[in-house]
């Protein structure tokens, strides 16, 4: 609303300039009257001081008002894009969220939103250069159509260009981190020129769509701008004709034409801006696309701390987005003090029922409950504290590893730090490096082994005494020692009466299960003790061998 205020009165301030011309020609020089222009240049220097202010004052509000608007979205934003990537990694809409951010917040600041405030006030201006002459004003409005009909030419023309030079810059720099990301596989494998010359054709798409895109953008700019000055002459050359007609003053020509500057300069200023414009409106519809499947969560009652009791009932998880289930119809229960191992061969659906129990995935169908509880009936973050979750992909975050330990919490407690480290054996390794538990990944990432940063991820998962832990691969980089201090942590989590889950190929990961729980193709195939599970894996196995070796025989 103050945006609004400042620009009534900044566009009725933008007549002083005309009317002080009219003043001088009409009346001060008609009369020689040094007093009436002295009195005249006091209440214009007033005027335009009061200008400066205002103009000043709303550009300081609109940046204001900018940095508030991304304030207030940038956690909504921030979860909407986190929840879009963790279902669907290198999604470009939940990689390009912040930046859309930035652009609108671009835009609000922008000179070219000034001049969208503005250019309401465009039909007032031309309404009073019609009260100088009606020829006067017919000009003034054939101009401004041509530069309107150029706005709208611009608008359809630069939108698909600039949308393509946006997506090739989101794909290069996406390409830029990945090869960053694998430098030491890229230079092991002789990668590097390959990897180099790749990111260059996609490097050089985005650059020439960039280019494209600009010389479009200023070829619209400058058509604008040129137009705009030879208005403002045809606008004199005709005030001049209707001065020699004595149709029209001297004074009233000369404020005819600043006026039509006036009116038509927003339109300029949008044209040459356009690209600024277009991109805060692409952004704005992609976020309004992102934000649509991410509703905010609407706060929950809080539970009571619940028992390690899981109970899953006909479970059927498929990929967000798709109507293609990977697991379908899986029921099991875990009892306080019990650890279960899922075993399958590659693509059966473990990895998928892990992303189902920690709450990433969403349920096609049927429930998880945690103390007869639903998974949805706790806040995410709850959720979260409440599981210790070691994914297939250990990856660390840009800190100290006590940071990383504690999840990243600013407000951690150090003795729960050292407890979660000590349970998962990695007490020892971590005090031996230079640093300490005040080690920073950055720099320490590239001399910590697979199994080191393993370790450090079960640490993790242990940290803040979680009631369900879920294990995906835990030991696929540890060696017997680690797989030892594994199993340990493993042995007192189920002595404290907590659950464990471990999605496993190796059996040395499933030595501390007392259940076995068997997926073929997204299917329960088998559910119950460890060794009595083992035993009809291997009696089926064999009679599958006797059934193909009798049918090689025969």
């Amino acid at each position: 609303m103050a945006i609004v205020v400042f620009s009534v009165f900044i566009n009725a301030l933008m007549l002083t300039g005309p009317l002080f011309m009219l003043q001088v020609y009409d009346r001060v020089l008609g009369s020689g009257s040094e007093a009436t222009l002295v009195a005249l240049s006091i209440l214009v220097i007033c005027l335009f001081l009061a200008m400066g202010v205002l103009e000043n004052a709303r550009g300081r509000v609109t940046a204001i008002v900018g940095a508030r608007f991304q304030e207030r979205l940038d956690r909504r934003v921030f979860v909407a894009a986190m929840q879009r990537s963790a279902v669907a990694p290198n999604d470009p809409t939940a990689m390009a969220a912040q930046r859309d951010l930035e652009a609108i917040r671009t835009f609000l600041a922008s000179s070219v939103f000034l001049a969208l405030m503005d250019l309401p006030w465009t039909p007032f201006f031309i309404a009073a250069i019609f009260i100088f002459h009606p020829l006067l004003g017919w000009l003034a409005i054939g101009g401004g159509i041509f530069l309107i009909s150029v706005t709208t030419l611009n608008q359809i023309l630069s939108k698909q260009p600039q949308k393509e030079a946006g997506l090739a810059s989101v794909q290069s720099e996406r390409l830029s981190d990945q090869l960053k990301n694998e430098a030491e596989s890229l230079q092991a494998l002789g990668m590097s020129k390959a990897g180099y010359d790749r990111w260059q054709v996609a490097r050089r798409v985005a650059l020439q769509r960039g280019i494209a895109a600009t010389e479009l953008a200023g070829g619209f700019g400058s058509m604008t701008k040129t137009f705009r000055l030879f208005l403002q002459s045809a606008m004199l050359g005709l005030g001049a004709w209707l001065v020699l007609q004595h149709q029209l003053t001297a004074g009233a020509m000369s404020a005819g034409s600043i006026l039509m500057g006036r009116a038509l300069a927003p339109i300029e200023m949008a044209v040459g801006q356009w690209p600024t414009a277009q991109r805060a409106n692409e952004a704005w519809h992609r976020l309004s696309e992102l934000l649509s499947h991410a509703s905010p969560i609407p706060p929950r009652t809080t539970l009571p701390r619940p028992r390690a009791l899981l109970e899953v009932e006909r479970l059927t998880v498929g990929p967000p987005g798709e109507q293609g289930a990977i697991l379908r119809m899986v029921s099991f229960r875990v009892e306080p003090g019990q650890a279960i191992g899922v075993i399958g061969s590659s693509g059966s659906g473990k990895s998928t029922l892990a992303r189902a129990l920690t709450g990433i995935w969403r349920p096609l169908g049927g429930t998880i409950r945690l103390d007869g509880a639903a998974l949805d009936q706790y806040e995410p973050d709850v959720l979260g504290r409440l599981m210790g979750y070691l994914p297939q992909r250990m990856m660390l975050f840009d800190g100290t590893i006590a940071e990383n330990i504690a999840r990243l919490d600013a407000q951690a407690d150090a003795t729960q730090i050292v407890a979660a480290a000590k349970k998962a054996d990695a007490h020892d390794m971590i005090v031996k490096l230079p640093n300490g538990y005040d080690t920073r990944i950055s720099a320490a990432v590239s001399r910590l082994s697979g199994g080191q940063m393993q370790r450090i991820g079960l640490a993790r998962a242990l940290y803040g005494d979680p009631v369900l832990l879920v294990l995906d691969e835990p030991n696929s980089n540890l060696d017997n020692e680690g797989s030892a201090a594994m199993n340990a942590a493993i042995r007192a989590m189920k002595a404290d009466g907590k659950s464990i889950l471990i999605m496993a190929h190796r059996p040395a990961a499933i030595q501390e299960c007392d259940l076995l729980l068997v997926l073929e193709g997204g299917m329960l195939k088998g559910f119950g003790p460890r060794d009595q599970v083992l035993r009809e894996l291997v009696k089926n196995h064999t009679e599958v061998l006797k059934t193909q070796a009798s049918g090689g025989v025969a």
